[in-house]
């Protein structure tokens, strides 16, 4: 059984930095893509942050230059730093990660239950 749990939420002022962390566990053949999405009250879930398993990486322009996705493979983690922060970066942050099944060699899609992080002004 494969997790995915997410950590390193809270409140912050507008201009602070917080880092969220994405942990996978379980018994998997490897992790493929991982993202950071994010979900405000009444809004959609978007894609915040990507990160390859070559380590490429992709963000929104709402958050380049403010955010930096990166993967320890070690530790089967990726984090997300996210500086500068905004009110209007208030959110549940998600983690989503594609793992390649042991069993099967089939990548999977999997959910971590979200951090909130709360931007106050």
């Amino acid at each position: 059984q494969v997790q995915v749990v997410e950590s390193g939420g809270g409140l912050v002022q507008a201009g602070g930095s917080l880092r969220l962390a994405c942990v996978v566990s379980g018994i998997f053949f490897k992790i493929n893509d991982v993202g950071w999405h994010r979900q405000a009250p009444g809004k959609q879930r978007d894609l915040v942050a990507l990160i390859t398993s070559a380590g490429s990486t992709n963000y929104p322009d709402s958050v380049k230059g403010r955010f930096t996705i990166s993967r320890d493979n070690a530790k089967n983690t990726v984090y997300l730093q996210m500086n500068s922060l905004k009110p209007e970066d208030t959110a549940v942050y998600y983690c989503n990660a594609r793992i390649r099944s042991y069993s099967d060699l089939y990548d999977y899609n999997y959910w971590g239950q979200g951090t909130q992080v709360t931007v106050s002004s």
